[in-house]
Parts: C-alpha cells; structure tokens; sequence
C-alpha cells in the first residue's frame, strides 16, 4: 500500500428507537420473534392505504444532527426510491433525497455529508429450496448517515462506527446492536496511485479517487476492519497487476474472510427519486419542538464530552475513561456516584470497585444487577473510615448484603492467639524480620475469614510483641 492511497467513505444505517414504525401504528418491536405479527394494510402496501409521518423518528434524527453540529433542514420532504425486491411490498422505499433532515457536520474527526430518513425493508431469509419473507422489520424508521470520502484506514472506519454507536446509545436514538441488524454499515473503499491528482479547481479533493466499490451489510465492527482490509489488499494487487477495478457491489463471506461480486452498482437515476405524494413536505421551523436552540438544550453529555472530562481525573488511566464512556451500565452508575461523592479520594476508591469488583462480576454474569449507587456509597465510606475491610467490602458489593466487621474489642485477644501459634515467626519478628509480622497478619485474617480491620489487626499484634 506504499505507492497507493486509499479512500474510504461510509454509510450507516441505523433503526431508531420509537414505540411505532415509520409511517403506521404498528409496534416497532426488535425483539418480536414472531414472524409477520407487528404488520398492517400501510406496512404490507395494501391499495388505498395512506403513510402518516411518525413525528418522534423526525426528532431522533435531528437530535443526532444537533450533537453532530450538523446543519439542521427547516425545509424538508420524502421520495420515493423506486425498485424492485421481495422485502419492498410498494416497489418502492420512502426514503430522503433532495431535501435530507441533516446536512454536514463531524464526528470523530471525520466530516458527514448528510443525514437522512427512510423506512426499513422486511428481512428475507433464503432456505435451500424456498424464500420467506419477515414483514415485522418493515416500516420500522431507520436513520442513514453518509461520511464524506475521507477516511483511510480499516481502523479509522471501525472507531468511526465504534463512536457513531456510542452517540446512538447516549441520545436514545437506537441501540444500534450490530449483531441484531439494528446497525449496519457499507463501505465504498477505492484505491488511486499516490501523487495522482484531479484539476486544481475541484472542490472535493486533489486527490483522483480510483473506482469506487461498495460492500455491504457489514453487521460487527470486526468485520467492517477485515472487510475493508481485504477489499484494500485485494484492489492494490488488481492494480499492480495492470487490471480494471470494476465499480460494484460485493458482500463480505465471513467463513472465508474475503468480499465476493454481487451486482454492478446502480446509480441514484437508476431509482427515479420523485417526491412521495402521499406524505406533506415538512417546514420544521413552524414546529416548535424541532427549534435547533430547543434540540441542543435537549442533548446528555456526548460521549466526547464524558471522555474529555473523566480524563482529567488523575486516578482514572486511559482504559479506565474508556471502560466509563464505553459501558452503558457502569457509565451510569459512575454518574450517580459523582453526584454523591465529591471527595476525590471516595471517588478512587468507588472507581476501583466499579471497575474490578462490579465490572468483573457483570463479565461472568450478564444477569447479575449491579448496587444501587446509593448502597455503593455507602459500603465506598464505610470502607475508607476503617469499619469495613477490603474483604467485606467486596463482599458487600456482590452479596447486596452489608458485611459486618470483628469486633475492635476481640483484636487483642486475637493477636494473642495468632501470636502464640507461632512462636518462631514471633522470634523472626523480634530479630528484625518486618515480614513475619505480616504472615501473624495474614494468618488472623485468616482465622476470622477476613472480617477484621487489617491495619488494626497488624498494631494489635505490635503491641503484644512490644
């Protein structure tokens, strides 16, 4: 790849989170596992139904271009995108052409050319003699979002999406689960000579980009990067051996690790865009729920924001930020925490229980709910004034059960017992060896199952050794 230049753009599409689909009343249910239950005459394109415009999917999009700094449309309409497939039962997809809900803006470094709505397709499954078709997913409203051709690495695409996810999830706006579908991405990856260069006055690049290919479908992150790599590989090699990258569609083979040739690509006047007659054009500014001013009061911290912030905090390390900004369960207990705690030193010790212990326990049991903030605060100062040990503390936190400690009162005569066990450590410790005092320590901890104070544990043990 040293004498090539690759150029990468993506297109995301995400299904939103909202209670109905698109343009009908019918739930908008990712989890029905039950074929063809959440459909209706306007889903199923019966004749002489009319859509209706779900007015909640419309805010979830621009609340997405609000965080973006994307612009955001005060005139906008829907097409009709015409073609042919079984998952379409119209032969078309109420889709945005001309006039998108959100144009520009960035996100990870990385510029957007838009921002759109449409409904999504049923979902087919291909049987070795037969074809179904599941209408549930149809209609349900789904938010597209174009990056401009700028990226230039497998990585760079995969943190891209990785981010995109992230945003998704803090607004609300969708769970964007990969594995579910409720996320899938495409990449239109070339590759040109480096040094080759357009006419001075082009207002994209100076750069010629090679022939554009398309993968799609692309449902994990790990896939996006392995895709794009390959397709990389694959098209410099064509290159270099003098061959024509040909403009198409290729999908990715996950048991081979490679793309394979689907279809030629079409081009947008392959599907007659055409506005959607049925539907009314849209000027946002008479609605005022949608007032950009209203959109921006409206967003969370971002999860650039939360990165920035919690960086600054000189207890957390890097993989500590990310593991706060990434989990949504642990991101949000941290946030009730702070609002609680405002010690800095409370706040370490809550930070290392809700990064080892709880999300250490989250990992072998997915089921298992994580302590209230208020319980974790509690057993956190508890802990730091002396009256629960390390032990008791994880077990706290685990158990939901508050632990109790040992008694100061019975430590002198455990000191004494441990002490008279051993009888040579003693005589180390009074030759000089500070180790043996720690095995008496150890071994009292043992004995009462790690129920006493440790530190005042070890100057009991002092005392009666003098």
């Amino acid at each position: 790849m040293e004498d090539y230049q690759a150029t990468i753009g993506l297109e995301v599409h995400a299904e939103l989170k909202t209670r109905t689909k698109m343009f009908c009343a019918c739930l908008n249910d990712p989890d029905e596992k039950e074929p063809n239950k959440n459909i209706c005459p306007v889903c199923l394109a019966h004749p002489g139904t009319l859509p209706v415009i779900n007015k909640e999917a419309v805010k979830k999009v621009l609340l997405v271009g609000a965080a973006l700094g994307s612009r955001l449309a005060d005139y906008t309409e829907f097409d009709r995108k015409n073609y042919f497939y079984p998952d379409i039962p119209k032969g078309y997809q109420i889709s945005q052409y001309a006039y998108p809900l959100v144009s520009g803006g960035s996100l990870n470094g990385v510029p957007l050319t838009r921002v759109h709505l449409e409904e999504d397709t049923a979902r087919s499954q291909h049987l070795s003699d037969k074809s179904l078709v599941d209408f549930n997913r149809a209609g349900v409203p789904l938010m597209e979002l174009v990056t401009e051709p700028v990226i230039h690495s497998a990585e760079e695409a995969g943190a891209f999406a990785r981010e995109l996810q992230l945003l998704l999830r803090y607004l609300g706006a969708g769970e964007a689960n990969m594995e579910k579908g409720e996320m899938r991405i495409e990449a239109n990856i070339s590759v040109a000579p480096k040094g080759s260069t357009l006419d001075q006055g082009s207002s994209r690049s100076n750069l010629t980009l090679g022939t554009k290919v398309e993968v799609k479908n692309l449902n994990s992150f790990r896939s996006v990067e392995r895709a794009i790599a390959y397709e990389l590989e694959r098209q410099t090699g064509a290159l270099e051996r003098g061959e024509k990258i040909i403009q198409e569609t290729r999908g990715w083979d996950e048991a081979k690790q490679a793309t394979f040739s689907q279809r030629k690509k079409e081009s947008s006047h392959n599907y007659r865009y055409f506005p959607d007659p049925d539907l009314p054009k849209l000027k946002l500014s008479e609605l005022p729920d949608f007032a950009p001013e209203e959109l921006r009061r409206a967003l969370p911290e971002l999860p650039w924001q939360k990165r920035e912030r919690l960086g600054k905090l000189v207890f957390l390390q890097a993989q500590d930020v990310e593991q706060l900004v990434g989990d949504a369960s642990l991101g949000e207990l941290w946030t009730h925490i702070e609002q609680r705690l405002t010690n800095q030193e409370l706040l370490k010790i809550a930070a290392n229980f809700i990064l080892n212990d709880i999300a250490g326990q989250m990992k072998k049991d997915p089921a298992w709910p994580p302590p209230s903030a208020d319980y974790l605060c509690e057993v956190v100062e508890k802990y730091h004034a002396g009256t629960l040990a390390s032990p008791q503390a994880k077990s706290s936190i685990l158990s939901g059960t508050m632990a109790r400690m040992l008694n100061a009162d019975t430590l002198p005569e455990l000191a004494r017992r441990v002490a008279d066990a051993y009888p040579s450590v003693v005589a180390d410790y009074k030759a000089g060896k500070q180790a043996a005092l720690q095995f008496l320590v150890g071994q009292g901890m043992r004995e009462t199952k790690g129920s006493a104070n440790p530190q005042a544990l070890r100057e009991a043990i002092q005392k009666i050794l003098g």
